[in-house]
């Protein structure tokens, strides 16, 4: 009897402490599963924190970059603006170089003519001179020299290019556009160069008085332009003041002085026949 009632509670003791075991598992188990419930909702609520600062920091960047975009396309307008100026300068210096190397050819060319003219007092040399500056320095194919006779006051041609001396008529005062320059002493120009038809020789394309100061001692007449000639620039016109001024001088100087050597060499002529 006490052999059954001792392994009967033995029994009994194991059953017990099993089922506080078993107890203890389920309390554990319990105590886990609500553990990983926690920690499920703790995942769930940073994959939701995550997503959300993912978001946050995406659109953050994206309007950084739009920023950044906005001030690069603004530095690059500014940039093209400034190279725009830079271009525009540069072309307008450029065309500054070639209209002041345009007018140092034309002062050049300007002194060129002035030492010339007062390079020599031989009559015939200063009237070939002008000549050479008419045609190289203006460009015309035709024209001619015109002095005015101290008596008579008309004029008569002295020396021409491309036309015969003859051919140009004795000019009176006042007689068309040659003789009413000869009075009034201003230049006259066409307005536009027409080198179609015949030479008019009473009505040339320019004229030119031939002043010292005030007094008119001839003209230049010009008749037909080269063929590369196609008008007048302005060069041309500083040219035409020039003959206007420094060839009168030059051709007066150069009559006094021939007139000069003649008298004197007539002087000398009797001299000689006295002294003999």
């Amino acid at each position: 009897m006490e052999d059954s009632r001792g392994k009967n509670g033995s029994i009994f003791a194991r059953a017990e402490e099993f089922l506080q075991a078993f107890k203890k598992g389920a309390e554990f188990t319990q105590e886990l599963l609500k553990e990983n419930e926690k920690l499920r909702f703790k995942v769930v609520q940073l994959e939701e924190e995550s997503k959300s600062l993912s978001q946050a920091t995406g659109s953050d960047t994206q309007k950084e970059l739009v920023k950044k975009i906005s001030r690069l396309e603004e530095e690059k307008r500014e940039l093209l603006d400034r190279y725009r100026e830079v271009e525009s300068e540069n072309r307008d210096f450029a065309q500054r170089y070639v209209e002041i190397e345009e007018e140092n050819n034309n002062l050049a060319n300007l002194y060129i003519a002035s030492f010339q003219l007062h390079s020599t007092l031989d009559f015939k040399e200063v009237l070939q001179i002008i000549l050479e500056i008419v045609i190289n320095l203006i460009g015309a194919e035709k024209f001619g020299i015109l002095l005015m006779d101290e008596k008579s006051r008309e004029l008569q041609s002295m020396a021409t290019e491309g036309i015969d001396k003859d051919d140009i008529p004795i000019i009176k005062p006042g007689e068309g556009i040659i003789g009413k320059v000869s009075e009034s002493g201003e230049p006259y120009f066409v307005e536009e160069i027409n080198e179609e038809g015949e030479i008019n020789l009473l009505h040339p394309m320019v004229c030119i008085p031939l002043k010292i100061k005030e007094h008119v001692i001839g003209v230049i007449v010009i008749y037909k332009l080269l063929q590369q000639k196609k008008k007048f620039v302005e060069v041309d016109y500083e040219l035409f003041t020039l003959l206007a001024g420094h060839a009168a001088t030059a051709i007066f100087s150069s009559k006094l002085y021939s007139e000069s050597e003649r008298k004197l060499s007539t002087i000398q002529g009797f001299i000689d026949l006295l002294t003999k």
